[in-house]
């Protein structure tokens, strides 16, 4: 007799059922070696009987299977020894061509009138969308095998010579005998939530009577996936609020009082109050972890900086950490202008005597072009600690920086880190650090709920006194009298005092993709025009032109450091009229007199970038244009973003959109957890409510059990789910 089936059993070793080849067929082309794999391999749709298949949606390169009616088939031999039989099929309002070589049978078999699935990979040939050498599987035959339950047919993911079909067989032989499962979720929350349990959840998905069955099912197996990545994240922020830390209360006449008394502006409403919420946190004996979101030019620095002044006081030192020079350099300078004195100790120059017994500490930088002699010097003082205050590239990150004592790390614009550096950063604390992550970029509560669950969130809303909307418009660049009067407005705001960015996606002295190309973050298939992007070395000449006596200067990547400090230099002080530049210029750029942002080939860049770019402009008071560059047709999905980004200012719109566009399940990202690890079934949108309920009721689970040890099976979940990659993520995040 064979032992009973479980979700471990090997495929290759099952009794009576799955043959040899077929279970090595679908390990080879897919990876499924278990029943539990095979079962996790859901459908991508579900055709009926009589519904055939909308040819429209076919992407060349895809691995596709299609419900199909033949239209016509002819065939000839058009050289000794091979034989080509072409076969046209049909949706009702579209024709796919199918391209079999040496399979004269075919052309007996497959008639005018039927239908059949075929499978392959789909090509264009001369214009035309075809498949060559599909699987072909006539319907008639299907329901003989008892394929499927109902009128309702699954169609599977395929590749290689595995056919949606030959995984629908194995799924019956599989799923057929089994009568029962293991269920990691209690039974309790099941009840709660009203799920199937989990072998009724996978009859529903695979075998479904009616269309109305799979919602249940993929409901149930949705959960699944949520409560896995939960109580993963629950278990990191318990774990971090039992981990021993340094408090670092600070003191009523340090530097932070100091700098206080001498903010020229007052602070906002939600400055106050997340700075509270950070002096709470920071005076705890366990680490904080806290991301900080907030809408371009809402303040977030200043929310940092006092939070770093709270820590030197209290004898701790502060690194910042940014994703580039550029902006490493624009954050030395702002926190030097915001300080003054404050971060001078030590230097000859201090003496005036109306400064005389104010407190003060030491502020340094740290980058990779940074002089021997300035590393050497930077170096020593975060050894002896006399550096209060770091603000680094990824220079920080080498092993050869070592801190007296680091009690916070400040990362800006986390998202372009990998976990790994940041965690390289936190591990030069002998006691775990405080950790305050900050965006710009807006992030839709699901998206916080689950890539940034180990981290409470804050987040500043309001704009300070004095920031003006930004007005915004797409360009259209067939539209000559348009894109005379962008120009014009650059050289309106010019002769005004005023400066501007023209932005390009590219450098262009270099391979067409570099590193500071734009649209990391558009949606895969959206991916602008054929052409070349815009580059800024191009462009320039083209603003040189189009800007006659304008002083026009060009900043990028690539160019040394000092060029990049005297190119935003000479911006800021009135030296130059217009930069053009990369995105280099995307975070933490801020020069008060700069009224225009020009993006070129905006269609280029995701929703998040775009309003990045947007705010680098109406810092200073004065109204502010944002002018969307663009050859999309005006029926594109890259026109609806421009149109998207231009009709509102609010982050959070945007970001849904953003989500909406970009492809489900990246939300993890590579640079965040080095890999592809992707959620498989939630859906961040559609599945918010979902998802929130998951949270809460790992969070329960997990206060009342850390360790699962009374739900053993939801363990052994966690532990199969989370593969190598993504369980660093989480550890280290």
């Amino acid at each position: 007799m064979a032992p009973p089936l479980d979700l471990d059993t090997p495929l290759r070793s099952m009794r009576g059922g799955l043959d040899a080849r077929t279970a090595k067929a679908l390990d080879e082309a897919l990876g499924l070696r278990t029943v539990g794999d095979l079962l996790a391999h859901l459908p991508r749709r579900y055709d009926e009987r009589g519904e055939l298949t909308d040819l429209a949606d076919l992407r060349p390169g895809e691995q596709a299977t299609v419900l199909a009616e033949v239209t016509r088939v002819s065939g000839r031999r058009i050289r000794a020894g091979l034989h080509k039989l072409d076969v046209i099929v049909t949706d009702g309002r579209r024709r796919l061509t199918l391209t079999f070589f040496n399979k004269p049978w075919l052309e007996r078999a497959l008639r005018p009138g039927m239908s059949a699935y075929f499978a392959g990979k789909v090509e264009k040939f001369r214009g035309k969308t075809q498949v060559t050498n599909p699987e072909v599987q006539p319907l008639g035959e299907l329901d003989d095998v008892s394929a499927f339950a109902g009128g309702v047919m699954p169609v599977y993911p395929s590749a290689g010579k595995v056919a949606s079909w030959t995984v629908a067989r194995s799924v019956r032989v599989v799923l057929d005998p089994l009568t029962d499962l293991p269920d990691p979720l209690p039974a309790d929350l099941r009840g709660r939530h009203g799920l199937p349990d989990l072998i009724e959840a996978y009859r529903l998905v695979h075998r479904p009577e009616k269309r109305s069955d799979v919602v249940p099912g993929l409901r149930r197996l949705k959960w699944d996936e949520a409560m896995v990545l939960q109580v993963a994240l629950a278990q990191r922020r318990r774990a971090t609020e039992n981990a021993a830390g340094i408090p670092r209360p600070g003191r009523p006449d340090g530097l932070r009082a100091a700098f206080d008394s001498r903010l020229p502006f007052t602070l906002t409403r939600g400055q106050r109050e997340v700075g509270a919420v950070l002096d709470e946190e920071l005076a705890r004996p366990h680490p904080m972890h806290r991301l900080l979101q907030g809408e371009v030019g809402s303040g977030k620095t200043v929310v940092a900086l006092r939070a770093m002044l709270r820590v030197a006081d209290s004898g701790g030192q502060c690194a910042l950490l940014a994703p580039t020079e550029v902006l490493a350099v624009q954050h030395e300078r702002s926190l030097r202008a915001l300080l003054g004195p404050l971060a001078r100790a030590g230097e000859l120059a201090l003496d005036a005597a109306d400064e005389a017994g104010l407190p003060a500490t030491r502020l340094v930088a740290l980058t990779g072009s940074m002089s021997a002699a300035r590393r050497r010097d930077a170096l020593a003082a975060l050894r002896d600690g006399s550096a209060g205050v770091v603000v680094g590239t990824h220079a920080l990150l080498q092993e050869s920086v070592t801190f007296a004592d680091l009690g916070l790390v400040v990362v800006d614009e986390q998202h372009r880190f990998g976990v790994e550096q940041r965690d390289a950063l936190r591990a030069r604390a002998d006691r775990p650090p405080h950790v305050l992550v900050m965006t710009a970029t807006p992030i839709p509560r699901t998206v916080a709920m689950t890539v940034f669950g180990d981290l409470e969130t804050s987040s500043l809303t309001e704009l300070p006194a004095g920031r003006q909307p930004v007005a915004t418009f797409v360009v259209p660049a067939g539209n000559p009298a348009w894109v005379e009067r962008m120009w014009g407005r650059v050289r309106d705001e010019a002769a005004a005092g005023h400066a501007a960015f023209v932005v390009c996606p590219r450098i262009g002295d270099g391979p067409a993709r570099d590193e500071e190309m734009a649209g990391d973050d558009l949606p895969a298939t959206d991916a602008g025009p054929a052409r070349p992007p815009l580059a800024v070395v191009d462009v320039a000449v083209q603003a040189r032109e189009a800007l006659p006596g304008l002083r026009v200067g060009v900043l990028h990547g690539r160019l040394p450091a000092e060029e990049k400090d005297a190119a935003m230099d000479a911006l800021a002080a009135g030296g130059l009229d217009v930069l053009v530049a990369t995105t280099v210029v995307e975070v933490g750029v801020d020069v008060p007199r700069a009224t225009v942002m020009v993006v070129m080939d905006a269609d280029r860049f995701g929703v998040s970038q775009l309003h990045q770019l947007r705010g680098r402009v109406g810092r200073g008071g004065d109204p502010s244009w944002c002018l969307l560059h663009t050859e999309a047709p005006a029926d594109s999905t890259g026109y609806e973003r421009l149109a998207a980004v231009a009709a509102t200012t609010d982050g959070a719109r945007l970001a849904r959109l953003d989500l909406r566009q970009r492809r489900e399940g990246d939300v993890l990202g590579v640079a965040q957890s080095g890999g592809r690890r992707r959620l498989q079934l939630l859906e961040l949108l559609s599945d918010e409510q979902l998802i929130a309920a998951a949270r809460e009721e790992a969070v329960r689970l997990v206060a009342a059990d850390p360790e699962l040890n009374a739900h053993p099976l939801l363990a052994a979940a966690l532990a199969a789910r989370l593969d190598e990659t993504s369980a660093a993520y989480l550890e280290k995040g």
